[in-house]
């Protein structure tokens, strides 16, 4: 099966980009973290010096900015102006900076063009937060993946402390609800949910049960379409 957008959405922590990444691997389509993007402006601005509150220059150094996304043994690495900052876009300080950077709107309408044209052809599991509603609002399935903001936030901090990062799970909690709330009230592509998209609650679900739903939705929608 080849051709279909599968757009996901969901707010941070909820699991975009391991269910992404397992549909894409199963169904042999590109996986496109969106997020990665925004977080690549993010850290370049930061780099710079560019203050976070600054549009007009964000957007400008989002234009300068060239990102690539490469698939190399079965994970994604993200370059940055040639630099590979696969670990380095992944710190807190920079998820938190990536949550201002995506509210403005001229940094989104340069970042959305290059999504758009990265997935245009099809084949492709696009993740992010406003895909379904924004990206591509005819995507042939979109999902909206969410879970208890209690078990985002256990996720975030177990990803954390693996990577042997020391981070409090009671602040990681207070900054998960602070990125929910600024996702949903920003001006620019807010958080919402596509009318058509399948809502996944993936609080109690293990992320290859999640994964095999959309996958059956997927081919269910292949089928129905021959």
């Amino acid at each position: 099966m080849t051709g279909l957008i599968i757009a996901i959405d969901g707010p941070v922590g909820s699991g975009k980009s391991t269910l992404a990444r397992r549909v894409a691997a199963i169904l042999g389509y590109i996986y496109i973290d969106t997020g990665a993007m925004y977080r690549s402006v993010a850290l370049k601005a930061l780099r710079r010096g560019v203050p976070l509150e600054a549009s007009d220059r964000l957007t400008a150094l989002a234009g300068e900015t060239r990102i690539d996304l490469r698939a190399f043994d079965g994970t994604q690495q993200v370059f940055l102006d040639g630099e590979d900052v696969t670990a380095a876009i992944r710190t807190p300080d920079v998820a938190q900076a990536a949550s201002k950077v995506a509210v403005v709107p001229g940094v989104r309408k340069v970042l959305v063009a290059e999504q758009r044209r990265a997935g245009e052809k099809g084949g492709v599991v696009m993740e992010g937060r406003d895909i379904g509603s924004i990206v591509f609002p005819d995507a042939q399935l979109k999902i909206f993946l969410t879970a208890s903001p209690e078990v985002r936030a256990e996720r975030r901090w177990r990803e954390h402390q693996q990577k042997g990062d020391a981070i409090d799970l009671a602040r990681t909690l207070e900054e998960i609800r602070e990125r929910d709330r600024r996702d949903r009230e920003r001006a620019t592509s807010p958080l919402v949910r596509a009318q058509d998209a399948v809502v996944v609650d993936s609080t109690a679900m293990e992320a290859e049960e999640v994964a095999r739903l959309v996958v059956m939705l997927a081919r269910d929608y292949a089928k129905g379409q021959q």
